[in-house]
């Protein structure tokens, strides 16, 4: 028969080595997870259409004004290296955690955002955002022609050297 302080034990290590699962999911030299939601116009997009490129998932919101205040940043890099995203070696994913379509609509139409914008509309309740253990916005994940992560987080000059290494400068 198992004691209450054994069965604390138990408990307590299971929920720690559950904890300590989710935190690893999101490691750079890892698989990212796929993310399948509609674009704007209600069509389907999935990651995995886009094999072979960088990929800079940028995930963000309407409400999040450090992420409003980096969509023209984003913009000037999107125009940087736009032969690579014409020959598809690169290309930017916009993950919106918002809840509201208008205000998204209207965010992506202020900022003339020309690359891939997706969501679900189900604000922090995204299962994408659970999938990328997503606790605080602007975030992005940066993934190779295979899907792997090979960085993350990197905003203004950090995503800017990294991009120009990669993808070399126009």
């Amino acid at each position: 028969m198992i004691n209450m302080k054994t069965s604390f034990i138990i408990l307590f290590l299971g929920l720690f080595s559950g904890f300590a699962f989710a935190q690893n999911k999101i490691e750079i030299g890892k698989k990212a997870p796929e993310i399948t939601m509609s674009k704007p116009d209600g069509s389907s997009f999935s990651l995995s259409s886009q094999k072979g490129k960088l990929i800079l998932i940028d995930f963000w919101a309407t409400w999040c004004a450090p992420c409003v205040g980096e969509q023209p940043e984003l913009k000037k890099l999107y125009e940087t290296y736009s032969d690579q995203v014409k020959t598809n070696k690169f290309e930017i994913v916009g993950v919106s955690l918002d809840k509201n379509k208008e205000s998204w609509q209207k965010a992506i139409d202020r900022f003339t955002i020309n690359w891939i914008q997706i969501s679900d509309l189900k604000f922090w309740k995204s299962p994408v955002a659970k999938a990328y253990e997503i606790d605080e916005l602007p975030f992005n994940v940066i993934i190779d022609g295979e899907g792997m992560i090979i960085a993350k987080n990197l905003h203004e000059k950090e995503l800017e050297e990294f991009l120009k290494k990669n993808l070399g400068q126009n």
